[in-house]
């Protein structure tokens, strides 16, 4: 039986660092509020000249020195992000490009938060089936690119960052076990960018009502957040037939 393993990981964050003082200069809040609420000290910034597909390059090319392989070896390329380069084509596809590679599939993979997971559930199944072999995931958010610096609701989470893994088929018994994703398209407006798609397409009256940004219900997020991860943690060990106790690491 094929099973999924991670050979390397890599990972890149811009050379800007955004403090919470720094934010105290631009919005309504402070360091301790902040830091009770999330954890957060620090995010970083990407450059004007950087987009998403640089961030994930660089994630990539991190990974690939610690793998035993050559970009040219890898069969799929997937990038989870929801701060693309642009609508179309897919970011994957640009990075594609900047690695120099010719024969793989590209795609990319639009689940916000949840993105990177989703894609380690997608790549799991590719591999699994014996379609793909070797697939290269990367996770890239320019999210400073879509904040709202005058909103403290969601300008003191975001930053921008980029990791990567390399994926690959294994017949040993070690590797991914499992994967469970959900969804509850009911739940939309806790987090969302209202204005760029069909139903608010760009334009000055978007553009006046600031529809471009990020908008987000942080406490009830955070709720089903929490509620979600523990139903979803439960089930993934019934399905495996573990217990708690015999977790080391979450």
């Amino acid at each position: 039986m094929l099973r999924t393993k991670i050979i390397a990981t890599g990972s890149y964050v811009p050379e800007r660092v955004l403090t919470n003082f720094d934010l105290e200069k631009m919005v309504d809040t402070s360091d301790e509020w902040i830091m009770e609420r999330s954890g957060i000290r620090e995010r970083r910034i990407a450059s004007e000249k950087e987009a998403a597909s640089d961030l994930a390059n660089e994630a990539a090319k991190a990974a690939f020195k610690k793998a035993d392989i050559k970009p040219k070896d890898i069969e799929l390329i997937i990038v989870a992000t929801v701060t693309g380069d642009m609508p179309t084509p897919a970011t994957a596809c640009h990075l594609q490009h900047k690695l120099g590679i010719k024969k793989a599939a590209a795609f990319d993979v639009n689940a916000a938060c949840s993105g990177f997971l989703y894609g380690i559930s997608i790549a799991d199944s590719f591999i699994k089936s014996g379609v793909y072999k070797r697939i290269l995931l990367v996770g890239s958010e320019v999210l400073s690119r879509f904040t709202d610096w005058e909103d403290r609701t969601t300008c003191v989470i975001f930053g921008d960052g980029a990791g990567a893994v390399i994926l690959e088929a294994t017949d040993e018994d070690r590797g991914i076990v499992s994967t469970h994703i959900r969804s509850d398209g009911a739940l939309w407006e806790l987090l969302h960018m209202p204005g760029g798609g069909s139903i608010n397409p760009p334009s000055k009256e978007s553009l006046k009502k600031r529809q471009h940004y990020l908008k987000m219900k942080g406490n009830e997020t955070f709720k089903v957040a929490v509620r979600t991860l523990e139903n979803l943690v439960a089930r993934t060990l019934e399905e495996n037939k573990l217990k708690a106790s015999q977790i080391s690491l979450l």
